[in-house]
Formats: C-alpha cells, structure tokens, sequence
C-alpha cells in the first residue's frame, strides 16, 4: 500500500499529463487497501446466520466504501483521460508548461508592461515592476 501511494505521488509531480493520471490511479489502488487492511481480519460474509456468533462477520462498511472509492476513481479518471485528450488535440504534446504567472510568482516580481499598468503598485501583494 505505502509502495502504491509513494509512486503515486512521484508520478503526480510529473509534467507529463499521462503520468499524471498512472498515477492517480495508483494513488486509489493504494488508498483501497488502506481501507482494506483497515477493515481487520478476514471473517465470514455479512449474510445472516443464526449459527455464527456476529463475531465471526466480516465488516461490510470497509467493503462499501471501497467500491465507492472504485466508482469515483473510474469517474475522475475518465474526466482528467478526456483532459489529456483534448490537450492532445490542441497543442500535440501532453506535457504541462510553465505559466508565465508562475515563474513571475516563483521569482517573486510581476513585470507589467506599460500600457496595462493601470493599477497601483500598493494594491497587490507582490511588488510589481513596470516596464516602461
């Protein structure tokens, strides 16, 4: 479980849009057997049986949210497939490229050019350059 989650999350720091989504997917393989493995021990089917001490039933709730978790990691990988899709279709790259605003974020100054600088430096937050 821990080995799933892991390279989950190193797949999620890619900025390829398919890595993205292998994985997503076994981040929810991973996070299901959590559930799984805190269900406790194996037991018998939550079915009814005068003859079985309740003890001995396995907990149905762990079961449930399992296949729930299936349903919207199915669903939420078919959005983010048609994502990659359409990015495909577009650009013909999947990768994910920088943002202007990022690097200006990362770099801690916004450059305005001249004629959009038509706000005051002590309105926002970042310190603002114009360009002139």
């Amino acid at each position: 479980m821990a080995v799933l989650i892991a390279c989950g999350v190193y797949l999620l720091l890619e900025r390829s849009l398919t890595r993205v989504v292998l994985g997503f997917l076994l981040i929810g393989n991973g996070v299901n057997l959590l559930i799984l493995i805190m269900g406790g021990r194996a037991g018998f089917a939550p079915i009814f049986d005068a003859s079985i001490d309740p003890v001995e039933y396995n907990d149905p709730l762990p079961q449930a949210l399992i296949l729930t978790a299936i349903v919207i990691t199915f669903a939420v990988s078919a959005f983010l497939l048609a994502l990659i899709y359409r990015s495909w279709r577009l650009a013909n790259a999947d990768d994910v490229a920088d943002d202007a605003d990022d690097v200006a974020l990362r770099t801690g100054t916004r450059v305005v050019p001249l004629e959009e600088a038509s706000i005051d430096p002590g309105d926002t937050d970042f310190p603002v350059e114009v360009q002139r």
